[in-house]
């Protein structure tokens, strides 16, 4: 019986055979090639190496397109990034896509989302005006409802001294203070900047006390003892939650924005400031608006933690009282709330200076009312000295400590409203 042949054998076989043809034809014959790897070699008529030629031609020049293609796709994608808002990582350097900063939660974002969040800065998203920037209103790529403020002016010396004040902003958290969501600086010449907050959707306390309509009806006297309430703890938090101390520098009616339960946030920290602990500090220049500055910051620079109690006493009048800081109706003299809530106080009149729609019904508390004013006209007095903190200005308006008498005014024009003002 005979056996098979083994694979060496098999293969012994096929050299043998391979070399037999080659010593016949030649080792240049295509009969020796197609022995050795079993090709089907014909020869081919010269029409048909013009077509193989032709393939040859158009499969390369194909492949030459597609990786042009991918070459300028790539380009795109790189040049796209380069031009994009960039952002900072920790140690300050710029990076293309925006990101969470480290323990913070803020983000930095492109410009092209605030862009396209507030229809390229739309008119009809313009909400608020100030000395400092304007604020849209928009809506992030997710949903979020988001308040877009454009700095136009500012004390920051670069945009180091921007990313310090994001991050000191950033790592603030109270239920009184509207949050930072994230910022923006643009890479053009002129290096633009942005802050991103929550969108308060109640707009801001200036709107509610001094426009009477439809859609911002007078304020009830449990809303505006919230109010008061809430920029005080919030002021509270800056004053003495935080170290160093931040002093905000500008409150106003303007920048205490009301939330979805008409409950109030203090805004605008484009402005606010460290101070070291149990300094004053002098600045050379004052930031502020007019009928909120304490006289002694507008006419010697000079900032302690009771500048900021000085525009929350005068906060806290504009409440009550229904009026503005300043009175400028009648053409012959100017009239500084302070002086007028404080002469119908000390004559026994202080029901004088109550929001009508405050007494109008008679069930709201006038001796509570009343305590408010007179903590609003102590928080707002002329002299420092005589202020109180912003913790006892909440404990007075809480019930928790009396009102102490309201001291004398100076005498004669030492802070006349032309002075400060």
């Amino acid at each position: 019986m005979a056996t098979a042949p083994t694979p060496i054998t098999v293969f012994h076989l096929v050299v043998l055979y391979a070399a037999g043809i080659s010593n016949s034809a030649g080792p240049e014959n295509p009969l020796v090639a197609a022995c050795i790897f079993g090709l089907d070699i014909t020869h081919s008529s010269p029409s048909h190496r013009f077509h193989a030629f032709l393939y040859a031609i158009i499969g390369a020049a194909f492949a030459i397109l597609i990786m042009s293609f991918i070459i300028a796709l790539y380009l795109y994608w790189s040049r796209r990034r380069k031009t994009a808002a960039p952002a900072f990582d920790q140690e300050g350097n710029p990076r293309s896509r925006p990101h969470l900063r480290p323990n913070t939660g803020s983000i930095w974002f492109k410009i092209r989302d605030l862009e396209k969040a507030t229809s390229f800065f739309s008119h009809r998203n313009l909400i608020g005006r100030g000395g400092f920037g304007v604020v849209y209103k928009g809506i992030l790529s997710d949903g979020t409802p988001v308040a877009v403020k454009q700095i136009l002016d500012s004390n920051f010396e670069g945009d180091e001294e921007f990313r310090n004040e994001v991050e000191i902003i950033s790592n603030l958290r109270h239920r009184n203070l509207v949050p930072l969501r994230g910022c923006c600086i643009t890479d053009d010449p002129d290096h633009q900047r942005y802050l991103v907050y929550d969108l308060m959707p109640n707009g801001s306390l200036e709107n509610h006390i001094f426009i009477n309509s439809n859609k911002h009806p007078n304020l009830s006297w449990p809303q505006r003892k919230n109010i008061i309430l809430d920029v005080a703890k919030g002021l509270a938090y800056l004053h003495y939650g935080v170290k160093p101390a931040i002093y905000h520098r500008d409150i106003k009616a303007t920048n205490i924005l009301l939330d979805e339960e008409m409950r109030a946030r203090v805004a605008d920290f484009g402005l606010a400031r460290q101070s070291k602990e149990g300094q004053s500090h002098l600045t050379t220049r004052v930031a502020g608006t007019h009928g909120y500055l304490a006289p002694e910051y507008a006419l010697y620079g000079q900032l302690t933690e009771k500048t900021d109690v000085y525009s929350f006493g005068i906060v806290i009048l504009e409440i009550m009282t229904g009026k503005k800081a300043i009175d400028t109706s009648a053409s012959s003299e100017v009239v500084l709330i302070t002086d007028w809530v404080w002469k119908l106080i000390k004559v026994g009149k202080a029901e004088k200076v109550l929001d009508e729609c405050l007494v109008e019904n008679g069930v709201n508390p006038k001796g509570v009312m009343v305590r408010f004013l007179m903590v609003g006209v102590l928080c707002a007095h002329v002299m420092v000295a005589l202020r109180p903190t912003i913790a006892d200005a909440l404990r007075m308006l809480e019930g928790d400590i009396d009102v102490p008498a309201l001291p004398d005014r100076p005498l004669g024009n030492t802070f006349t409203a032309l002075e400060i003002y």
